[in-house]
C-alpha cells in the first residue's frame, strides 16, 4: 500500500501520471488478501521498477563527482 501511496503522492504533485503497464498486468493490489506472497512480492517489485523507470525517464540520473564536493568524505576502514 505504501508504494500505491507513493505513486499518488508523486503524481498529485507533479501532475505527471506514471504508466504502470507490468503492475496492472499483474492484476494484484494491496487489497487482494487472498493472493498469495508471491503475487504479491512480484506486483510490488513491478510497481517500483514502474515508477524508478518513469523517475529516471523524466529526470536524467545525477552523477557526484569529486571536483562537486565541498571537502574530503572520511571513510570508515
Amino acid at each position: 500500500m505504501l508504494m500505491i501511496h507513493i505513486k499518488k503522492y508523486y503524481e498529485n504533485i507533479t501532475n505527471d501520471e506514471i504508466p504502470t503497464k507490468h503492475y496492472s498486468s499483474l492484476a494484484v493490489s494491496p487489497v487482494h488478501i487472498h493472493k498469495n506472497k508471491k503475487c504479491h512480492k512480484e506486483a510490488i517489485l513491478a510497481l517500483g521498477e514502474d515508477i524508478v523507470s518513469h523517475l529516471h525517464a523524466q529526470r536524467p540520473a545525477v552523477k557526484v563527482t569529486s571536483e562537486m564536493a565541498p571537502g574530503k568524505v572520511a571513510a570508515e576502514q
